[in-house]
Formats: C-alpha cells, sequence, structure tokens
C-alpha cells in the first residue's frame, strides 16, 4: 500500500476499516421531497392529487413512500389502485410482492414475485435481497440517478470530504505545498490539512486554509456553524492533539501512538480576524475516537461518528444537541437501523433534515456505500436506502455532501480511474424524467378525454408505458433519457394517430418533455355522437321518446362539438314488404327525423337532403321472412347520417 494512503486513514480507517412544465405547484413539491427522501414529508403532498388529472402517479408514489417508512399495510391499498393496470410499470410487480411478504401474505407475494421473475428473468435481486431482507435498498436502486466525475484539483495524494460556505469548497488532503513538509518523522507519512477553493471553478488552484486549525497533525472534516452570538464557528476533527499537550505524542510507547491515532473533534473562532482553535469537545476522549462533524440547517444538533464503548459495532452515529450558549449535550446513539455492528461514518444533514451516511455494514456495491435515511413525520428514522451507482462503487465512497438544491453534491472515492488514494467525485442529481402533452380534436381543438396513450420503444417495439387522458385531454408518464419513442393515441371517435419523438437530445436540467396531439375525428355521426340505435312503432314515422334522445346527442354534436358540421339524412327498412310500401315508410320517417332536428336548433342549410331508400341498400343478405331472424331484419331497419362537411374548407367524402 502507497505510504500516502496512511495519513488518510487516520480518518478513513480509524473506525476499523481497512479500505474505504407544466406540473402542479404540488406535485412539483411532492416529487422534491421524495428524491430528497423526506418520504413522510411528501405523503400528504401526493394525497392531495389522488383526484387529480394525475391520480396513477400519486397513487404509485404513495405506495412507495409508506413502502420506503416500513409501513407495508398502508402502501397495500395504493398498490391495489394501479397494480393491474396494463400500463403499470413491471417493477411496481417487485415491490408490490414484497409490500405483500411484509405483511404475511406470502401467497400473494409469491404471485407477484414470480409475475415479476418471469418478465425480469436476469435479474438477481430478488434471491439476494431477500435472503438478505433488505428491501429498501433494493426499491430505490431500480434506476441510476447519478452522473459523477472527479475534480480537477485531484492529485495524486489524498482528498476527501467537501463542505461549501459562502463559495468555498473546503476539503482535507495529504498534497505537499512545498517539498519539505511531505512526512512527519516518526512513521514518514504525509499529513492532512483543510485547503479550500472556489466552488464549481475549474481552474482556480487551492489553497491552505490559514488560521490555526491546520497543524502538524492531522484535520479534516471541517463544517461551519454559529454560536449563540450568531458568530460564524467551525467544527473540525483532529487527532489527539491541543495546545501545550502534545509532548506526549513525541514518545515511542505504544500506547502513546495508539492516543496519537485517535480523533477528536475541536471547536475555532474567529478572534481578531484570525480563526483560533478555542475549545476540545466534551464529547472526546483519549480511550477512543470521535470525528467527522457536521451540522444540521438550524444549527441546533451536532452529528458525528465514533467508536466509543455502548455502540452497535465498530463505529456508529451519533449526534448531540447543540445548547444555546454553545455547548454541546450527551451522545445519543442514532439508533439500530442506522448502526449496524459494521462501521457507519461520514454523517451528513442536508436541508430537508435528511440524514445521510457511509457504512459497509448495509448491503451495498462495494466496501463503503452511502446510505439516505427515511424518517416519519415525528423525525423517527423508519429504514436505510441505498443511494445507488454510480453514486457509489466497488471501492469505498464516502463524505457526501449536497449543495443548496439538495441534490447536486459531493462525494469522496478511492474508485478505479482515480488520480490517487482518495478523490473528491461531483454528483450530478439526474432526475426524472416525465412526457406530458394534451390531446385535441383536430377540427374544433377541444380537449379530448379517454385517449389511450400507448408508449412504444422504437428500438425493440415493445410497449413501455400506457396512460388514459383526463377530462382535459392531458396526459403524463414517466420516461428515459436517451431513447427513441413513438407514441400510439387511440380513441374510439378518432383514428389511431403515431407520433415519434426522442429523448436524445434532452438537457439534465430538463424534467418535463411537451408533446401534445391532434387527433381527426371519423367521419360517422354514430360513433362522434355514441348513438344506439334510432327505433320507430311498426309502419309509423313518428320520433319516439327513445328515439328523440338518440337524435337530442346529434343535435349537441351538431351545435356544441362541431358547430359547422353539414350531413345528410338516409333511412332504410328490412326486405320485408314492397319496394313501394318501403320507399314510402322510409321517407316518411327520413323526413320526420329531419323535422325534429330543423326543431331543436339545427339550420336548414347544414342538412342538405333527407331521403329515404326503403329496402333498396341493405348491409346483409337478408331477403325477407325466410332465412332472416328479428335481429338480422333490425339490422336493415337504421337512419344514417352522412357527413358532408365537419368544417369549411375540411370536406368529407360523399358515403
Amino acid at each position: 500500500m502507497k505510504h500516502y494512503r496512511i495519513t488518510t486513514f487516520l480518518f478513513v480507517v480509524f473506525f476499523g476499516v481497512t479500505s474505504l412544465t407544466a406540473q402542479s405547484t404540488v406535485q412539483k413539491r411532492a416529487d422534491q421531497l421524495f428524491y430528497k427522501f423526506a418520504y413522510a414529508k411528501a405523503i400528504p403532498e401526493y394525497e392531495k392529487m389522488v383526484t387529480g388529472r394525475n391520480s396513477v402517479h400519486a397513487y404509485q408514489r404513495l405506495a412507495e413512500c409508506y413502502l420506503m417508512l416500513r409501513d407495508f399495510e398502508k402502501a397495500l391499498p395504493y398498490f391495489k389502485r394501479f397494480i393491474n393496470e396494463p400500463e403499470t410499470p413491471t417493477n411496481y410487480y417487485f415491490k408490490y410482492a414484497m409490500a405483500l411478504k411484509s405483511s404475511g401474505q406470502e401467497k400473494e407475494a409469491l404471485k407477484w414475485l414470480k409475475r415479476y421473475k418471469k418478465i425480469h428473468k436476469n435479474d438477481a435481486r430478488v434471491k439476494q435481497f431477500l435472503k438478505d431482507g433488505n428491501l429498501a435498498s433494493v426499491v430505490f436502486n431500480s434506476k441510476e440517478r447519478y452522473e459523477v466525475e472527479p475534480v480537477h484539483f485531484n492529485t495524486r495524494y489524498s482528498e476527501f470530504g467537501s463542505y461549501v460556505h459562502d463559495g468555498q469548497l473546503y476539503f482535507s488532503s495529504s498534497r505537499k505545498e512545498v517539498a519539505s513538509e511531505d512526512v512527519y518523522g516518526w512513521n514518514n507519512e504525509s499529513w492532512l490539512d483543510i485547503f479550500h477553493v472556489t466552488e464549481g471553478s475549474s481552474m482556480d488552484v487551492p489553497r491552505k486554509f490559514k488560521g490555526e486549525i491546520n497543524s502538524k497533525f492531522h484535520e479534516s472534516s471541517m463544517v461551519f456553524s454559529t454560536d449563540y452570538k450568531n458568530d460564524t464557528i467551525i467544527y473540525f476533527t483532529r487527532n489527539s492533539y491541543f495546545k501545550n499537550k502534545e509532548s506526549f505524542y513525541t514518545k515511542k510507547e505504544d500506547k502513546n501512538i495508539e492516543k496519537l491515532n485517535n480523533l477528536k473533534i475541536f471547536k475555532a473562532e474567529k478572534i481578531d480576524g484570525e480563526w483560533k482553535v478555542t475549545r476540545n469537545l466534551k464529547t472526546n476522549a483519549d480511550h477512543y475516537s470521535t470525528g467527522h462533524p457536521t451540522v444540521n440547517s438550524s444549527r441546533t444538533l451536532l452529528y458525528f461518528a465514533s467508536d466509543r464503548p455502548g455502540g452497535y459495532g465498530g463505529t456508529d452515529i451519533y449526534y448531540c444537541k447543540i445548547h444555546p450558549r454553545g455547548g454541546v449535550g450527551m451522545p445519543i446513539n442514532a439508533g439500530p437501523i442506522v448502526n449496524t455492528p459494521g462501521n457507519e461514518m461520514f454523517p451528513y444533514i442536508n436541508n430537508e433534515g435528511q440524514l445521510f451516511f457511509s457504512s459497509d455494514g448495509h448491503v451495498g456495491f462495494g466496501q463503503l456505500d452511502v446510505f439516505a435515511t427515511v424518517a416519519d413525520e415525528n423525525g423517527e428514522i423508519k429504514e436505510v436506502v441505498n443511494l445507488g451507482k454510480p453514486l457509489n462503487s466497488e471501492k469505498d465512497d464516502f463524505g457526501y455532501y449536497a449543495l443548496d438544491n439538495g441534490v447536486d453534491g459531493y462525494v469522496s472515492s478511492n474508485r478505479k480511474g482515480g488520480k490517487g488514494s482518495d478523490d473528491i467525485y461531483k454528483f450530478r442529481f439526474i432526475p426524472s424524467l416525465t412526457l406530458e402533452g394534451m390531446v385535441t380534436d383536430a377540427i374544433n381543438l377541444q380537449p379530448l378525454d379517454n385517449v389511450t396513450i400507448s408508449l412504444f420503444d422504437q428500438k425493440t417495439g415493445e410497449i413501455v408505458n400506457r396512460t388514459v387522458t383526463d377530462e382535459q385531454g392531458r396526459y403524463e408518464m414517466e420516461v428515459n433519457r436517451g431513447q427513441n419513442y413513438m407514441i400510439e393515441a387511440v380513441r374510439k371517435t378518432h383514428p389511431h394517430k403515431h407520433v415519434y419523438f426522442n429523448t436524445q437530445t434532452v438537457k439534465r436540467v430538463t424534467r418535463t418533455v411537451m408533446q401534445n396531439i391532434e387527433l381527426e375525428p371519423v367521419l360517422d355521426v354514430k360513433v362522434l355522437a355514441d348513438l344506439n340505435k334510432i327505433y320507430f312503432d311498426f309502419n309509423k314515422s313518428d320520433i319516439r321518446p327513445d328515439a328523440a334522445r338518440e337524435l337530442d346527442k346529434v343535435v349537441r354534436l351538431m351545435t356544441e362539438t362541431y358547430p359547422e358540421m353539414i350531413i345528410r339524412l338516409e333511412s332504410h327498412t328490412d326486405p320485408v314488404g314492397s319496394h313501394n310500401y318501403n320507399d314510402k315508410l322510409s321517407m316518411r320517417r327520413a323526413k320526420s327525423t329531419y323535422e325534429y332536428l330543423i326543431a331543436n336548433g339545427i339550420s336548414q342549410h347544414r342538412i342538405i337532403s333527407y331521403k329515404g331508400y326503403g329496402k333498396r341498400k341493405l348491409i346483409n343478405d337478408c331477403s325477407g321472412l325466410e332465412d332472416c331472424d328479428q335481429d338480422q331484419l333490425e339490422l336493415n331497419r337504421r337512419t344514417e347520417f352522412p357527413v358532408v362537411q365537419l368544417k369549411n374548407n375540411y370536406l368529407a367524402k360523399s358515403k
């Protein structure tokens, strides 16, 4: 192992590890909380959406929220609202199976698990995570949600840990500013110091932090806070050294070397314009390590990692209250959901109050992985979630820090491809991409509800999602980036339409892509008006009440939906009787239908003719009572409304 790795181990190994657009405001808020792992806060927001146009999305998210909170009984009713729909993504089969199993419904769970495995034959997660019992990690890691790239200031030495304050990114490094400072005499190892660089810059050169914080010992994990006077203070980690007590570190006895390797949290304050180390926190001790401090956004809680006696394993996450006068309270263990018999370290609290940390005790991809906690509305931690690849790797991943937007930030790792021992990587959150749009009638431009929208992968031809437009003609579904898709829009009143689009060039910050669709109506009044059969009494042409209700549909179609529609009227009879009889009967029925439409508001010029065809245009092979039953005869007794024009300059073919 290269010698410059050893200094980093005082902060990574000291804990016993050998290698480490149009969305609604409600939905935007709900989705933001969901992707920040604030599931308890997201639930009431999604509940506001269950009666809206995007209820399926709300049901899916509510099911996932309760799943993450380990409240499987509450998750099941939401799963049942969408799980049997043909448009449901198949990854929900696995989630549903896990919820059922955790609720004791083994037989039903087995059915859905088999259904999932039938589609995803090569997915080894089912067996692995059922064995390990780590449902939450599987659920969140169904998709990669991050892009990760190294920062420009990494060197062949160790860089790790990030914190941003007033535009400056602070980190620890064993880099050498001058050749003479490369080693510490007794073990020939490099020392860690705090450096800073302009956050977001690709050119700025890191500079060593000025003041008393950096010393001839190791410093790391600096975090800014405020005291009771609202003055800025700093907490940081240093191996066991404070003011005049350094003398015993020069001794060679083993017991003192052990003390040197233990870590403590110190406090620094700005006095007369310079940073001075002023306090050794009472959470520290000589016989165990306490390090990597972080504070919540309200500056009321101090979190840290420690291998103090009484924990659950090698190192645990602890927190203590920060008193109004600046002191800290007694350490409180974060509990067995967070801490394991392994090692938990590098805590971080985001601006939603969610705890992030690294662990080798939870199921992960490598040795140390970054995890997030899931808490309920009372702040009680219910579950931990692996943040997945590529933020995590097969190596050690730690030192997670998020920017003010709560999703982009930095992580440290010794993964392959880096410049040195540990490197800092900037991660960029990849938000889910939503396809949404409105389906309208091409003639009147009115929204169309109940249009089935099917999404196909152009490469495979397989359907990947399906939904139905709401009463405003809107639809919405999640899509993947970098894909070519085909949309098929289907409605009984409008012929199928195919629309092609892709997400190849969609920017990372884009959360929504729009695809509006116009559908041409079918040229059939019976379909457009949803007409039932219009009946006449035997040998009569009077408009019966049931026939009037159907003709009222034609009136609404021609006055409200297509106010420029022009039609013809045609009436037909069955083949029973003579031509003369049927011609006269059908003509009387055509005229009475015409007069009813005119009497109810349809202008005469919009019905260019009405005519009775008797039995001259039969629609089957019936010739009389001898070869046809009553149902076959009835098919020929009909009134038709051939469309001549839907709109000015939009002519229809005559029937």
